[in-house]
């Protein structure tokens, strides 16, 4: 019989349902790829496709899921044939992974329905004031202004005073101003960031970007043609410690981590203990 190009199968199964090719090539209407015994069936391949795709995405993913499904089928039959009884033999394997498998859902479980998530100021602000060693960056941090201007913008020299200004009403000045006159304008003053994050809108890495660094401002020109200025209101050296702002996220992953820590080894010690008192848990000694 002459097959179908894949393209027309897929089409069929993904686009025409009740196209009688497709419903011709596949016999019972189920089966949409073959490789030695091993089918693939419709259902699986529609498992893996997202409701909404449209047909050209749907068409480029089952092609992907296809390939795929037939390249593993292809490692284990090859696999199933040259590898020897003991190589084929899985199960302690297998065994340790769900074994692995039930503890971890287990330990997910008890922490979800003990764990406390609720960290105090006192306690983000008392870590850090003993653990501040720990916290020096490995590069500097930021606050700062951002701007993407055409350099024969007649606003440059007027957006630059008042970005620079600590007045409050000249910075919303300058973002109004900036609004109609700059292609990107962005005041991340309010919070600090990694020098990454701003040499990214300048294109370059952070350390040619600090080299063009002049007092508070950094000017560099884009590979578009426009101005790129920052204006750093702040910034903390590589090896300095941060503020507790910029710390207290991580500090609170940190406690909660820890207290996820003491539930699990308080588990295994009441699990032990309670063996042992119901002697279901016996060491023999010789």
């Amino acid at each position: 019989m002459r097959r179908l190009p894949v393209y027309l199968i897929l089409a069929c199964m993904l686009v025409i349902p009740s196209c009688k090719a497709f419903q011709s090539f596949i016999h019972d209407g189920e089966v949409v790829a073959k490789m030695g015994d091993h089918k693939l069936y419709l259902s699986e391949l529609e498992d893996f496709i997202p409701n909404g795709t449209s047909p050209e995405d749907s068409m480029h993913l089952a092609t992907q899921f296809i390939n795929s499904w037939a390249t593993d089928k292809a490692f284990q039959d090859i696999a199933e044939q040259k590898l020897s009884k003991e190589e084929k033999d899985v199960s302690k394997e297998l065994e340790a992974y769900r074994q692995s498998l039930l503890r971890y859902r287990f330990e997910q479980r008890y922490v979800s329905e003990r764990l406390d998530t609720v960290v105090t100021g006192n306690e983000i602000s008392e870590y850090y004031s003993t653990h501040e060693e720990s916290f020096k960056l490995d590069r500097p941090i930021l606050r700062a202004r951002f701007m993407k201007i055409a350099k024969d913008s007649p606003n440059l020299q007027k957006i630059k005073k008042l970005m620079s200004s600590s007045e409050v009403a000249d910075v919303i000045a300058a973002d109004s101003l900036a609004f109609n006159s700059a292609d990107r304008y962005s005041d991340r003053s309010d919070t600090w960031m990694d020098v990454v994050n701003l040499a990214a809108e300048f294109g370059v890495d952070y350390v040619e970007m600090l080299s063009h660094k002049n007092g508070s401002f950094i000017e560099m020109p884009g590979e578009d043609g426009k101005l790129n200025v920052a204006y750093v209101l702040d910034m903390v050296k590589a090896g300095q410690v941060p503020p507790l702002e910029y710390c207290s996220e991580r500090i609170k992953d940190i406690i909660i981590s820890g207290r996820k820590h003491r539930l699990l080894t308080v588990l295994e010690q009441d699990l032990i203990e309670d063996a042992t008192v119901k002697e279901k848990f016996v060491i023999y000694s010789k």
